[in-house]
């Protein structure tokens, strides 16, 4: 059989978030479940005379039948009325009944006998599942445009938060950070004449308890055995920073010979590591309180998993399409104002693009269950790493990001492998090492200057700079009108 048909390459994939199978024309509440669940999420398509297997059986009963019975069982079932297309397809002499309905812009749709809170139905994966409390409020949410992070909490008035925090990031970004600045991002909201903070404000600040980072280093390539472990709280950007450092510190260098001079790159880039976190941060799923992000490294892969699935309807293909759909708008505004995001929906690509150069397996993005999953896959042969740092690949994060992380970011839970701390043993990243050659050829530059030659923010440099101060590679000789000194063993 050709495999040409559009339709019949769909099945060839199996079901799916959008794609669902039936041999014969299943009861009307089943049917009605399906339609809604696909309505309340990326829209999708019920193929009738396929069995699961993805065999082709074709319709036995009268086609025109069936489709006035789908469409009373649609009039009778869901509330709001669902726009289901109804239509044969014809494969190679097999007819097959589709029933296709586009995500909707009605929400909730819900069965009518079950009511909003129980019949309310959503896609994960390709099953249907009654939609919890916090996810009927995303889709009300949707239906008034609105993100959660841009409602306000009313039990925090301005009064009771430090902003200092945010108010360091935008000025080493260069940008003010005032009252009508903090409206116009909804970082703040007023209302009769009271400021509060947005759901958005507080999550940046680290306010809230879910908002938190587990990292994990495991032996070999399972969750068996547990070589480090850590947890980042405090505010997004320390988290970032913190979480950055603990995957690093956790894979190998190759060392490159160029001229007289060597230089140590990390196995996986490091701007696809700071881009899939990125990613992670902005657009995990904030209104679920239970759920943090998981950040794992293995043998073979880095795997970084946010709460939520995909927003808005969004498909896996949509993303490599370079799709974008924002769930937490006030948080990518800020990231985008700050330099973190260049381009709306090309970070996947650019994560792909990233790992092909080095000659990587191609990264894996999924959507499993409530959740999204990257995959960053490390060189299969031993012979192109070389461990950083000490017999724990470079557990010195143990000391650098670890320490800082409780200093600068909140509490650190160290539960690990002891941890090496010696300066001698620190092992630096690629950018901190065109850093320091940068420094040495001009040592009075500026942070502006250097993150214009590296196309980095002015914040990253700031990190980089403390976390080299603090591994003793680096000085700062004199105050504003100073310059930097690299440390004569750290010279390279």
């Amino acid at each position: 059989m050709s495999t040409s048909h559009p339709l019949l390459l769909e099945i060839h994939k199996g079901e799916s978030k959008t794609l669902e199978f039936k041999q014969q024309l299943p009861k009307g509440q089943q049917l009605a479940k399906t339609l809604i669940a696909f309505a309340n999420s990326s829209g999708g398509k019920l193929i009738i005379g396929v069995s699961d297997d993805r065999q082709l059986l074709g319709i036995r009963d009268d086609i025109f039948e069936l489709q006035d019975r789908i469409t009373s069982m649609i009039y009778e079932l869901c509330t709001p009325q669902l726009a289901a297309q109804i239509y044969i397809e014809n494969i190679e002499g097999v007819e097959l009944l589709v029933v296709e309905v586009a995500r909707g812009s009605l929400f909730l749709y819900y069965l009518k006998s079950a009511g909003r809170d129980q019949g309310t139905y959503i896609r994960l994966g390709a099953s249907n599942r009654v939609a919890s409390a916090d996810y009927i409020q995303q889709l009300e949410l949707q239906r008034l445009n609105v993100s959660f992070d841009a409602l306000a909490n009313y039990q925090y008035p301005i009064e009771k938060l430090d902003l200092s925090v945010l108010e360091t990031a935008f000025k080493a970004a260069n940008k003010e950070l005032g009252i009508e600045k903090l409206l116009s991002l909804k970082l703040l909201i007023e209302e009769q004449g009271t400021l509060y903070a947005s759901h958005g404000l507080l999550i940046l600040l680290g306010e809230y308890e879910h908002v938190l980072t587990q990292c994990a280093r495991f032996k070999g390539t399972n969750m068996s055995v547990f070589l480090d472990r850590k947890e980042y709280t405090g505010d997004l950007f320390s988290q970032l920073e913190q979480t950055e450092m603990f995957i690093k510190n956790h894979l190998s260098l190759r060392a490159e010979i160029h001229g007289l001079k060597r230089y140590d790159y990390l196995e996986i880039p490091e701007n696809a590591i700071r881009e899939a976190l990125v990613n992670a941060y902005v657009h995990r799923d904030y209104s679920n309180f239970g759920r943090t992000i998981k950040v794992a490294v293995y043998d073979d892969v880095v795997n970084i998993v946010s709460p939520g699935g995909l927003p808005n309807g969004l498909t896996e293909d949509d993303l490599l399409h370079g799709r974008s759909e924002i769930r937490n708008r006030v948080l990518a505004r800020v990231f985008r104002e700050l330099g973190y995001i260049e381009h709306w929906g090309s970070g996947l690509q650019r994560i792909k693009l990233m790992c092909e150069a080095e000659g990587l397996a191609e990264p894996e993005f999924a959507e499993t269950g409530d959740s999204f999953d990257v995959k960053l896959y490390r060189p299969d042969s031993e012979s192109q790493r070389r461990v950083a740092g000490s017999s724990l690949d470079g557990d010195v994060g143990g000391n650098v990001g670890g320490k800082k992380g409780g200093d600068k970011g909140g509490s650190v839970e160290d539960s690990g492998a002891a941890v090496v701390g010696a300066i001698e043993q620190y092992a630096l990243t690629e950018r901190q090492g065109q850093i320091l050659r940068l420094l040495q050829n001009q040592p009075r530059i500026s942070y502006r200057l250097m993150a214009e030659q590296l196309g980095i923010n002015t914040s990253a440099i700031q990190k980089h700079l403390e976390n080299l101060k603090a591994a003793g590679c680096l000085e700062r000789v004199g105050g504003t009108r100073g310059y930097w000194a690299v440390k004569p063993g750290f010279k390279r």
